[in-house]
């Protein structure tokens, strides 16, 4: 499928006894043989994994402390958020940026400046968080739904062209989990077609394609800081793009529809004098001054907590490499950085002597390993038929129109992906190595008593 396979890159071969004999340090051995403590044994680890947020008196106490003696509290009154935009975008390296109150404010915006609307289709993935879905459907336009790889997670590009017809007005991939969707077959597609991308980036803060950060590459990026996200304020979200009349159609949006205008020298700069006068519909999406700030504090830790991500999801890579069952995901040869904002894997349960993936995720958890089985199908969910057999869309669309609707969107890929998902979160790989071998130590005793913890 053209995929690169970066978690084999140290144990092909190796089987989980020399692997144990190369971590005589830790505490717990990876073969463990004790019973597990979902049937009545002693758990593999006790201490919660590192806490998030993480934050300094210095840094980001005085930072909201100074906002708070400025008086100066919202974006229209101070500076802190335009400093934030800036120090982002130098981040990203990309000219403009418009922060917002939300990542799905921020995807609002985008579709808004695009003027997608009523009897128009964008493309999205069923494998997502609810709002990159939630945004067309606010737009009365149509989510379709194109499967997900179940090798990467990530929607497969090579089933967009089937799905686009003469209403479609957007693609919208995200970068799931902090890895990448195929940006190079995107990006190709869309000038084919001429249709514009907006990158749902919420995700993938600091994670890159063939060296471009990922939101960069298409019309434009969406990010969000929420509380759980790598860069967070906890509630926040951020528009990037390379295109001036875009950020002046964003930002006017943002602001309540107030005028923007792009300067000869591509300066994006509101009109002079324009106060109560507005040029498009708008919405009031914008951040507060306390966001501002706790983002640029917040901003300083990124890129250090971002490699410590890194090192430790390649270390727990090659301690579940030998085990099977349980594999990690794949990423896109042109998946230059993994923002690991998940850690994602395929859970078999074959190799686990049948026991189910309820019960394989309730047995990690009894260890003091967090786990999650991640999304729904969104294509399933009720709020989808919902919606479309609301007053407002059917006097949009057809009953035909909805009818084949329905048969347009099966994804029987995503429907495997979410009956196999196993995530860890992003504060997970913000511990030591001591803390991946409880994880791996903790899959080898569970998979080694698997048909014991099958029958209860």
């Amino acid at each position: 499928m053209g995929h690169s396979c970066h978690r084999r890159s140290f144990l092909v071969s190796l089987s989980l006894a020399p692997l144990i004999q190369s971590v005589k340090s830790a505490p717990i051995v990876l073969g463990d043989v004790s019973k597990p403590a979902i049937l009545g044994g002693t758990p593999i680890r006790r201490e919660p994994f590192p806490g998030w947020p993480r934050w300094t008196p210095k840094l980001e106490g005085r930072a909201l402390q100074s906002v708070l003696d400025s008086g100066k509290w919202g974006r229209l009154d101070g500076h802190q958020v335009d400093i934030f935009e800036q120090e982002w975008g130098d981040t990203l390296g990309v000219p403009y940026v418009v922060a917002t109150n939300c990542g799905t404010s921020a995807l609002t915006t985008c579709l808004n400046a695009l003027e997608i609307g009523p009897g128009d289709e964008v493309i999205v993935p069923p494998y997502t968080f609810v709002a990159t879905v939630s945004v067309v459907l606010s737009q009365f336009a149509l989510p379709v739904f194109v499967d997900t790889d179940p090798e990467t997670f990530q929607i497969d590009a090579t089933k967009i062209e089937p799905a686009l017809n003469a209403n479609t007005r957007a693609l919208m991939p995200v970068h799931l989990g902090g890895g990448c969707a195929d940006m190079d077959a995107i990006m190709t597609l869309s000038k084919e077609r001429d249709i514009p991308v907006i990158e749902d980036a919420c995700q993938s803060h600091l994670a890159e394609w063939r060296g471009e950060m990922t939101g960069t590459l298409g019309l434009g990026g969406c990010f969000s800081f929420q509380s759980s996200k790598n860069l967070n304020c906890g509630e926040g979200g951020a528009i990037v793009s390379k295109d001036p009349e875009f950020i002046a159609a964003c930002r006017s949006f943002h602001n309540s529809g107030r005028p923007y205008e792009v300067t000869p020298g591509g300066e994006v700069i509101g009109r002079s004098g324009a106060g109560f006068q507005y040029e498009r519909n708008g919405s009031n999406v914008r951040p507060t001054e306390f966001q501002g700030a706790l983002l640029s504090a917040q901003l300083q830790h990124l890129e250090n907590e971002a490699r410590r991500r890194e090192d430790q999801a390649a270390y727990l890579s090659t301690l579940l490499d030998p085990i099977q069952g349980l594999d990690p995901i794949e990423t896109y040869s042109g998946c230059s950085r993994n923002a690991y904002h998940l850690y994602m894997m395929r859970y078999n349960p074959e190799g686990f002597s049948g026991l189910s993936r309820r019960r394989f995720l309730k047995a990690l958890r009894a260890e003091g390993i967090p786990a999650s089985g991640g999304y729904s199908p969104l294509n399933a969910e009720p709020f989808l038929r919902r919606s479309l057999e609301s007053r407002p869309f059917r006097r949009v669309y057809s009953a035909e129109q909805i009818r084949s609707f329905w048969e347009r969107i099966e994804c029987p890929n995503n429907d495997r992906v979410c009956k196999e998902a196993v995530w860890f979160g992003q504060t997970t790989l913000l511990g030591n190595k001591q803390d991946m071998e409880h994880i791996a130590g903790a899959v080898s005793k569970i998979q080694r008593y698997a048909g014991s913890i099958a029958k209860i």
